[in-house]
């Protein structure tokens, strides 16, 4: 499948849990937050930067790399929500979904470790080696990602295949 074949749409390019703004009286998140990162993308870049931080329960700088997870309810909950929504997505933007798990936070991993040699001058660091925490973390993560493709693979397409 060539790059064309997926639409471009307005992605919020930072769909991490703690962007999402939740209701406190009904079990539903209400909406994305921190608008600054929208532009014209592809939808499985935000699929997978939410899906970095909902089926990983550690922190994104664990150093403890043993409570990295991929935690395969989580990211069942989280596809049959998208699901819910309605028909929206393409056959191969569909197909593209786990790609966007393993490929997200790869690419945040990449940015954590560029800014780590580039002296901390993007994210906010708490201690000196927190973004190489960070850095690895996310490469850990992405190899945990990439081992679970053929589940990812069976449960997009079992959970969406009624919305394609």
């Amino acid at each position: 499948m060539s790059k064309k074949e997926l639409p471009v749409r307005v992605c919020h390019n930072d769909t991490k849990l703690n962007n999402i703004l939740f209701s406190r009286k009904e079990n539903k998140a209400l909406c994305l937050i921190d608008l600054d990162t929208l532009m014209k993308g592809h939808f499985y870049y935000d699929f997978g930067d939410a899906v970095r931080t909902i089926v990983n329960t550690a922190p994104e700088d664990a150093k403890d790399h043993e409570k990295i997870t991929f935690d395969k309810s989580l990211f069942e909950a989280f596809v049959n929500g998208l699901g819910s929504v309605g028909p929206f997505l393409s056959k191969q933007e569909i197909e593209t979904l786990p790609l966007g798990a393993s490929f997200m936070p790869f690419i945040h991993g990449l940015r954590a470790l560029t800014d780590y040699l580039n002296d901390n001058i993007y994210y906010k660091v708490a201690y000196e080696n927190q973004n190489l925490d960070r850095c690895l973390s996310l490469f850990d993560f992405t190899k945990k990602a990439l081992n679970e493709k053929v589940y990812m693979e069976k449960m997009v397409l079992e959970k969406l295949k009624h919305r394609m």
